[in-house]
């Protein structure tokens, strides 16, 4: 992350910040913008930029690859649930997901059918969101073998939600260039903004919290997912029959 081309191109400010979070990075993962501005005497705007520098979208995803950097040097131990989905649920506060959530809303009212895609922990959880929506009143089916053929005109007027933690997977990029191509939307929601399913949806939701594994397995938790899957479909069905 802070990598020595990157480092010599800071300035005095951002050295600053630099060096503070070296010292404190144990601190930083779970401070606030204002509380790190107010520890530094920083403005929340320059670190929001010097986050930027380093090629995050702002500071809660500076903290997430802080906070995987200090695990894997030290002792593998799983994350407390309640600290981070206090962290994931400050954020829904701070971000703009209401302008995300409400764009979702209006692209999956208009269409005539909803189809649910994830592989592993994320078929799982696209057989629960299909059911969720279909329990208040819309058209949808899941998906969750990455090799389920896709006739054309199936999918017609469809939207995709397509579900995975890294939003890298070859089988779910290859399902959503598919859908792509048959006409349909996509929405993804993936725990960054930043790869390569986000690109080729209409509308991507990130969540960012902070990836686990465990001997190679991928336990990063997903109550994140099910909080925005039941909040886009309570938006969705209020939307069309309140």
């Amino acid at each position: 992350m802070f990598s020595y081309e990157v480092v010599k191109t800071f300035t005095e400010t951002e050295q600053h910040l630099y060096r503070f979070i070296m010292k404190n990075r144990d601190k930083v993962v779970y401070m606030r913008v204002r509380e790190l501005s107010e520890s530094t005497h920083v403005s929340p705007a320059s670190i929001v930029r010097f986050t930027r520098k380093l090629g995050f979208d702002g500071f809660s995803e500076f903290k997430v690859q802080l906070k995987q950097e200090i695990r894997s040097t030290g002792k593998r131990k799983t994350a407390d649930t309640v600290e981070v989905l206090e962290e994931f649920f400050e954020r829904t506060l701070n971000r703009d997901y209401e302008k995300q959530l409400e764009e979702a809303v209006q692209m999956i009212a208009g269409a005539s059918l909803v189809v649910f895609f994830g592989i592993g922990t994320s078929g799982i959880l696209a057989e629960y969101g299909s059911r969720y929506f279909s329990n208040l009143k819309k058209r949808t089916f899941y998906i969750k073998d990455p090799f389920y053929p896709n006739p054309a005109e199936q999918f017609d007027n469809a939207v995709i939600i397509i579900l995975s933690v890294s939003g890298e997977t070859d089988h779910v990029i290859d399902q959503a260039q598919n859908m792509r191509e048959y006409g349909s939307k996509i929405i993804s929601i993936t725990n960054t903004g930043k790869n390569t399913l986000a690109a080729l949806s209409d509308i991507n939701i990130p969540y960012f919290v902070t990836p686990e594994m465990i001997d190679r397995t991928n336990i990063t938790t997903q109550i994140p997912v099910l909080f925005l899957l039941e909040s886009i479909a309570k938006k969705t069905y209020n939307r069309e029959y309140t």
